[in-house]
């Protein structure tokens, strides 16, 4: 199936983020969980940055995806949390702000409310982290998922074993995948599809954001 991306904008705060119209994915996870390998395999091209080095990416990079005839959706990846040299602050900075009740004000009319998908490392189930960023990106988005990177890195008994657990923690059934082989990409392109066609409005009557005082803080370390 043919795959169309282009690089849209490396977002500094809720100015530089997409309008309203679109669809939009983001990607959410510590630092080094392989969020931009994993976007490069999703889409076929060398399009996002990597490096062996956690906390290179400061920015919210923003990606305009389409797949096949499905209509284009915005693919968002956000800052790593967790490094301690200043990565968890950018992070809980610029997510505040993507998430935020402030950014959709803005907007006239009903605008596309973002999804979100928590990247966990398969070999470290259970990080209290990665815990605490599922409780608050469920808390902050109607529609969120969690995927588990770098399963070629286990046998296939460990991962059995490192999924169960998973699952158990966050009480939630997780996509499994690996950039490097690309097993569960379909699985996980599935899954995008489904959240990108979730277009939840914001309509004050029926619909609400929560307010930074009362939704959970994003994690830090």
């Amino acid at each position: 199936m043919k795959i169309t991306a282009e690089f849209i904008t490396s977002a500094t705060g809720a100015a530089d983020f997409p309008g309203g119209g679109l669809p939009e994915v983001a990607l959410v996870g510590r630092s080094n969980v392989g969020k931009s390998s994993l976007i490069n395999a999703l889409l076929r091209q060398r399009i996002a940055r990597t490096s062996a080095a956690p906390g290179k990416t400061r920015l919210a990079n923003v990606y305009r995806v389409a797949r096949g005839s499905s209509a284009p959706f915005y693919l968002v990846d956000l800052p790593g949390y967790g490094f301690a040299r200043g990565g968890s602050t950018e992070f809980e900075s610029l997510t505040r702000e993507y998430f935020g009740r402030e950014r959709w004000e803005r907007h006239s009319g009903d605008p596309v409310l973002p999804s979100g998908v928590l990247l966990v490392d398969v070999r470290h189930p259970g990080l209290t982290n990665d815990v605490q960023a599922w409780a608050w990106l469920q808390a902050v988005t109607e529609h969120s998922a969690l995927v588990a990177t770098k399963i070629d890195k286990l046998a296939r008994g460990q991962r059995i074993r490192a999924l169960r657990e998973l699952e158990s923690v966050f009480e939630d059934s997780v996509t499994a995948v690996s950039a490097v082989t690309g097993e569960g990409l379909d699985e996980l392109w599935k899954l995008i599809d489904r959240l990108a066609s979730n277009r939840n409005n914001l309509n004050p009557r029926t619909r609400t954001i929560p307010r930074k005082e009362t939704a959970p803080r994003p994690p830090k370390k």
